[in-house]
């Protein structure tokens, strides 16, 4: 008679698991409790028991990142939202509420100010490099989110929530601000009222002469989408007199620009459309981005058709 080989032992609910993982890092073994959450949680997928697999990634990431687990944190949460893809589950509100509670675990940490000598200056680089950290990790895990949110339900360009999440965090922890990448995600967000408080924000600590440009570059990226109401909800809030806010709105060509721009936009002023743009030329060419900007919103409002630039170089070798 064969001897009939022991099968494994049934998986137990995840919430044992789940309180077991959390005695380990409360004890403070933070890596080995990283590798438990991987191997365990990969144990469910295989009985696919997917949800449960699911609660157990997004307990681990949240109370790693909650520990200042940066790394560990964030490794857990683009597996969490992997697990999303892997299970084909649909963008809803109650995903969307569990990965906002994973984007809040990730920490906030000032830089430290009003330094001194060596000692300080190591200290800065060091937090220099510990925010650099985790602005790439809260990234990482936003970017997988925002793909999975358009992938299965959400907007086509993804989870308005989540852009706007992204956003905050790099305008808030990046240490080497980059205003571009922030307004590309605020305009693919639902919230034009942040976004104008973080360009009000910036407009206090940025060099002379960039204020302008990024309020041009947020409203023409509005109206590259079609989006004319949140650019002219955006430029209204920027236009609220001083006692509102801390700045006032810069004087520039590129404003007077901006402001004869949104009305035109708002009626069938193709000719005047291209009037600004000769008139403003020198002023739009501050930022080359600009004038691809403006024949995305001429194709969209207008009907005309973008120059092919091939085309357009064969053409004038014809001619």
């Amino acid at each position: 008679m064969s001897r009939q080989r022991p099968g494994k032992a049934p998986l137990p609910p995840a919430e044992v698991n789940i309180e077991k993982l959390e005695n380990v890092i409360n004890e403070g073994n933070y890596y080995g409790a990283q590798q438990m959450y991987k191997s365990i949680s990969a144990r469910y997928v295989s009985a696919q028991r997917h949800s449960e697999a699911l609660d157990i990634l997004h307990s681990g990431a949240c109370l790693q990142l909650k520990n200042s687990q940066v790394t560990c944190g964030s490794e857990l949460a683009v597996i969490f939202v992997e697990m999303l893809v892997k299970a084909k589950v649909p963008y809803d509100d109650d995903v969307l509420d569990r990965i906002r509670k994973i984007y809040k675990a990730f920490p906030q940490i000032p830089l430290p100010q009003d330094l001194g000598e060596d000692d300080d200056m190591q200290q800065l680089n060091e937090a220099l490099g510990a925010a650099k950290t985790r602005v790439e990790c809260c990234l990482s895990f936003l970017k997988a989110a925002i793909k999975w949110s358009a992938e299965f339900g959400a907007h086509r360009n993804g989870s308005p929530e989540i852009h706007v999440m992204l956003a905050e965090y790099v305008y808030s922890e990046s240490p080497e601000l980059d205003m571009t990448r922030v307004s590309y995600h605020f305009v693919r967000g639902n919230n034009p009222k942040k976004f104008a408080s973080a360009l009000l924000n910036f407009m206090g600590k940025c060099y002379p002469g960039e204020e302008d440009l990024a309020i041009a570059r947020a409203i023409l990226m509005y109206l590259s989408m079609g989006n004319l109401r949140d650019a002219n909800f955006l430029f209204d809030e920027l236009k609220k007199p001083a006692q509102y806010k801390e700045h006032d709105l810069p004087q520039s060509d590129l404003i007077q620009f901006i402001n004869y721009l949104l009305p035109t936009l708002q009626r069938d002023a193709l000719p005047l459309f291209k009037v600004l743009r000769t008139n403003y030329k020198s002023s739009i060419d501050r930022e080359p981005a600009f004038n691809e900007l403006l024949d995305e919103i001429a194709e969209l409002f207008y009907g005309v058709q973008r120059r092919n630039l091939l085309q357009g170089m064969f053409g004038d070798i014809f001619k």
